[in-house]
């Protein structure tokens, strides 16, 4: 061969080799989670999902996704693309045979994608948030390419995943913001308030670093204030019971608790524990009883006519759907009637989770029981003298049986429960009334053996001879007693039979004196607990009084969760369609198979639920705690939709971030809220300046890449807050009992209620706005101009609007009106200042930044305008405000005028 040629010849076999190579090379590997969930989600689940099946296939979870359809085969073949019934109905051209049905084509390129996925196997994978959180590898970006806009500021490991992000897009930093501003804003975020006088000059002094400010910060009993609103929220908390009558209930321990846990730094784990189920924790205190109100904020509805069984179904259900919401980032409210829809969630998995709750012993009674009872600590002193008793005389599993009921008056059985009525009734569904020869069963019953009952009932008139037989009218008589008029409504010890097993209870009453259809009382529960043992020692008589005395008192009570006992043990059964009339096959307690595995040691309740919660194989919990508070530092979750981690979710826009913090906060912070908290702001990307070019608003106007720190309003509680604080009206008087502050007359006419808004006086008018008493049909108005909602249910997010509605409240409102008047009052003193100066330096106080010249100039006309004509007018000044100390004083007026416009500027009401 001439040589000669021998170049081109290479040249022919280079091109046929790479050719080759080229056309056999594999595909880039396909991610099921990345690349093919988003377009199945998009344009097939809708019908081959959880609601539909068409055709028999589902895109929904594998096992459906590679079963035999109704064809005779599979639509999707691992490894055949070209024998996939799915990517052969993409290609048709019969408009009722392509797919998606009567619906846009698939692009090339989606098309290509699920080709290239079969091609490959077809490989199966589990949605981002549903695989378990592992330690990623921190990016090496630098402040290196930033170096001119950071200068000396440090970054944390933070700052390096959002600067990878902002390389990627193109984006930089912004420099660290104003000192003053930035003390404002990490004031705001921890407490909710603006710093103090003593902190900002402290910090102006050099006396803090920055470090050192947010640790004083976090360490003030403002944060827990704060941050318990965010919680609040989730756990729909209120002091009202919701429903058609939203009659006042008595659950602020519950928030005081959430308080004081917060500002303890409980770690998170505990949190969890306590609230979901601290009544099932050995030997629980007062406290872990109070944490589980968290569940007993959900409504109760007292109207009469009502089922109960309905609302404590529906109660139940709002727990399911509010747990795995509030620590899952879960939507499992729609496995209710069918399996989710995009999410890997089966319709029977949802009432394996009700099981877990479905045991508690709440029944939607007008009591709300059980409930804790919150003793003095002389009371306190009795209960456990009993208990000693009982124990040194009988045994300690007795023991606690009597001190428990004492705690919470548990076990018992509910006159609701009464049925087959003769000459008898539930009045107004809720409490038995029995007439003259009236008789009723109470079914079912376990009386432990015990050798009385406790009865809790009130009458009108007396001599009703009452009788319990065993089984029906002709049993054996369990006891016979006579009912008495009584003073309101009391707890009576009464003799009882002892009988072992479950029997059906047959109750009469005689009363000849009764009128017709009288009821001769109105009995509330049976209780059958043991008598005191110890009869024949010489300190009986003194320790069964103190039994008497502690059931006949009446202290503060707090609906709590407690645990049925065996033998009142409940069944739960799915529902057909969701419908809870319509019973399907009974189910145990049992976690979702697509989230992390069951401990066997785990017990099988409540308990058992928590422990799965925060067990660090959970692949949500600390995900979503992370993106919660994230969120009410930056505005914005790393995952946008709050509520929602699944399958139709934001993507998290720094993925690696978001697992990096919820690594940290289980492995490293102990699951401290404070630690997350303090991570987060002390990276450069919270300190930057939240000033904005236009440049910057074209290339990210929702801040997803965190160029520039953060800026939006302030939550509904902190606009008020901010108000009194910065008059010097704020009250720093925690806990306790709501309070009412000014609210326009008239908005409290709910019906059949009669409860009626009564203006707390001295002090309790200015406190926080977390104490402030919140009734669900009808919310404090200002906080629901400001987007706060009624709490009803559970809220992860609220929604930031700007209306003119928010202007007419800070403008009108008396508490805005207080307060900008105590400001003018402030100002009015300064005699021996020109006001341009007063009112520039009282707004420097309130923002912390200098007066811009234009705006002191506005605010200076604006007080001219008002003194002229309030010297001119001086009758004006009997009907502004109607407050005395304004008559003859136009000075004063014209100040309040300014000072009321000041806080209703929007640097005011923002968080920059």
């Amino acid at each position: 061969m001439p040589t000669k040629n021998l170049p081109a010849l290479l040249s022919v076999l280079l091109f046929l080799l790479v050719g080759t190579i080229l056309f056999f090379k594999e595909p880039k590997r396909v991610d099921f989670s990345t690349d093919v969930k988003p377009i199945l989600n998009k344009h097939c689940i809708s019908c081959h999902g959880g609601v539909k099946k068409n055709g028999g296939f589902s895109v929904l979870f594998e096992e459906e996704a590679f079963a035999v359809t109704e064809s005779g085969q599979p639509a999707i073949i691992p490894g055949r693309p070209g024998q996939s019934e799915i990517i052969r109905r993409l290609y048709e051209s019969d408009p009722e045979m392509r797919m998606p049905y009567h619906r846009p084509a698939l692009s090339p390129e989606e098309i290509e994608t699920l080709k290239n996925w079969i091609h490959q196997g077809a490989a199966w994978g589990k949605h981002w948030a549903y695989v378990p959180v592992r330690e990623p590898k921190i990016p090496e970006a630098s402040k290196k390419p930033f170096a001119s806009i950071l200068g000396k500021s440090p970054i944390s490991t933070i700052d390096h995943f959002v600067f990878q992000k902002q390389i990627e897009n193109g984006l930089s930093p912004s420099p660290e913001e104003e000192s003053l501003r930035l003390l404002r804003r990490l004031a705001l975020d921890i407490t909710g308030l603006p710093p103090s006088e003593k902190l900002v000059a402290d910090w102006n002094g050099g006396k803090l670093t920055y470090d050192q400010a947010v640790d004083q910060l976090l360490s003030l009993p403002s944060y827990g204030e704060k941050w318990a609103t965010w919680w609040l929220d989730m756990a729909r908390y209120a002091d009202t019971k919701g429903y058609e009558r939203d009659v006042s209930r008595t659950m602020w321990p519950y928030r005081d608790w959430v308080i004081k846990s917060l500002n303890d730094d409980m770690p998170f784990d505990r949190f969890t524990v306590e609230q979901l189920a601290g009544d099932l924790l050995p030997n629980p205190t007062e406290d872990q009883l109070i944490a589980t109100a968290f569940h007993r904020n959900t409504m109760n509805n007292d109207e009469g006519g009502t089922e109960d069984e309905e609302f404590r179904v529906a109660a139940v259900l709002d727990r399911v759907n509010t747990t795995f919401e509030v620590w899952q980032s879960t939507t499992m409210a729609c496995v209710q009637c069918h399996s989710h829809p995009y999410d890997p969630f089966k319709h029977e998995e949802y009432f394996q989770i009700k099981a877990f709750f479905n045991n508690s012993r709440d029944e939607d009674t007008h009591d709300e029981e059980p409930k804790l009872r919150l003793y003095s600590e002389e009371e306190k002193a009795q209960v456990q003298k009993i208990k000693t008793w009982v124990d040194q005389n009988s045994n300690n599993e007795e023991a606690l049986a009597k001190a428990n009921f004492l705690t919470y008056l548990e076990p018992k059985y509910h006159a609701h429960l009464c049925e087959d009525f003769v000459d008898a009734e539930l009045i107004d569904t809720k409490w038995l009334g029995m007439w003259h020869n009236g008789t009723t069963y109470l079914r079912n019953v376990d009386t432990q053996n015990s050798d009385q009952l406790l009865l809790n009932y009130w009458a009108d008139i007396d001599g009703t001879k009452m009788e319990i037989r065993k089984g029906g009218p002709e049993g054996e008589i369990l006891s016979e007693f006579t009912i008495d008029k009584t003073e309101g409504r009391i707890t009576r010890a009464i003799p009882f039979k002892e009988i072992k097993g479950k029997t059906d209870l047959f109750i009469t009453a005689s009363n000849p004196k009764a009128k017709p259809q009288q009821s001769t009382s109105a009995i509330v529960w049976f209780a059958f607990i043991k008598s005191l043992p110890g009869k024949n020692q010489p300190e009986y008589l003194s320790i069964e009084q103190q039994w008497k005395d502690l059931l006949a008192t009446k202290p503060v009570t707090l609906p709590i969760m407690i645990e049925n006992p065996d033998f009142m043990k409940r069944k739960t059964n799915v529902f057909e369609r969701g419908n809870w009339m319509l019973l399907g096959e009974e189910v145990s307690p049992k976690t979702p198979e697509g989230l992390n595995n069951w401990n066997p040691e785990w017990p099988k309740n409540r308990l058992g639920l928590a422990f799965w919660m925060v067990d660090k194989e959970n692949p949500l919990t600390a995900r979503t705690l992370v993106n919660r508070v994230w969120a009410q530092i930056f505005g914005r979750g790393l995952v946008n939709t709050l509520e929602d981690m699944g399958t139709q979710s934001d993507m998290p826009s720094h993925p690696e971030l978001l697992d990096h913090l919820a690594w940290k906060l289980m492995h490293e912070y102990d699951w401290s809220i404070k630690s997350l908290i303090k991570e987060i702001l002390i990276s450069h990307t919270y300190r930057q300046s939240s000033k904005i070019s236009p440049e910057l608003h074209q290339k990210d106007p929702e801040n997803r890449w965190y160029a520039r720190g953060p800026r939006f309003r302030l939550s509904a509680e902190q606009v008020r807050d901010q108000a009194l604080a910065v008059s010097g009206l704020i009250s720093n008087k925690m806990y306790g009992i709501g309070v009412m502050p000014h609210q326009p007359d008239g908005i409290w006419q709910t019906v059949y209620n009669g409860e009626s808004w009564i203006t707390s006086e001295g002090e309790d008018q200015y406190r926080r706005s977390v104490y402030t008493f919140l009734k669900r049909t009808s919310p404090y108005p200002s906080f629901i101009s400001f987007d706060a909602g009624s709490r009803e249910v559970c809220i992860s997010k609220r929604i930031v609007t700007n209306t003119p509605l928010q202007a007419l409240a800070t403008l009108n409102d008396p508490v805005y009106i207080e307060a900008a008047l105590k400001l003018g009052e402030k100002m009015s003193q300064e005699t021996n200042k020109d006001p341009g100066t007063v009112i520039a330096e009282t707004y420097e106080k309130m923002m912390l930044v200098t007066i811009s010249e234009s705006k002191k100039k506005s605010l200076l006309n604006l007080y001219q305008e008002a003194l002229t004509n309030y010297r001119s007018k001086p009758e004006e000044l009997k009907e502004f405000l109607q407050d005395k100390k304004v008559e003859g004083n136009p000075e004063l007026a014209a100040y309040t005028l300014v000072a009321n416009a000041m806080l209703n500027l929007d640097e005011f009401l923002t968080k920059s």
